[in-house]
């Protein structure tokens, strides 16, 4: 079958992903930080919240008194799925819980499909990513949200 017959499958088009700029810096990460955890802060819900570069790798992390210890590495795996593969973890919850197809994620390596993580985007390229976890998964947006948006 030819790509030209009007019945030849098209692949679905995918959303356009952000290219990889400069990394985070330490400033911009404790900024996104100090942004992130203020929701916490006014809610009394203890958070950790960690930030990675472009590659996945710990730029800085910060975690509240009293938070469970089990957050911090769930943070950081939600921090590095969102940098690596350029999509927020609630993306990859979305799809699991669609079923059929979806069901794929459980493959994919370093994947976590639980929200909470999100790229950082400035002037339009990803330049690290944060993960947010120690409440329940919407708090966790919440606060992962507020991050993201810190930088201009």
């Amino acid at each position: 079958m030819s790509t030209d017959e009007p019945h030849a499958r098209q692949p679905a088009a995918g959303p356009k992903l952000p290219p990889y700029g400069p990394s985070i810096t330490l400033a911009q990460a404790k900024q996104v930080a100090d942004t992130a955890l203020a929701p916490a802060r006014e809610n009394g819900w203890t958070m950790v919240i960690a930030i990675v570069d472009p590659g996945g790798y710990l730029v800085y992390l910060e975690k509240m008194d009293e938070t469970q210890v089990g957050s911090v590495a769930i943070a950081d795996t939600k921090a590095r799925s969102a940098a690596i593969f350029k999509r927020s973890t609630k993306m990859f919850q979305d799809r699991l819980a669609s079923g059929g197809a979806g069901l794929l994620v459980l493959r994919l390596q370093d994947a976590i499909p639980v929200e909470g993580g999100l790229p950082i985007i400035v002037d339009g390229k990803l330049i690290g990513a944060l993960g947010v976890s120690g409440g329940s998964s919407a708090e966790d947006e919440v606060c992962a949200e507020a991050g993201a948006s810190a930088l201009p």
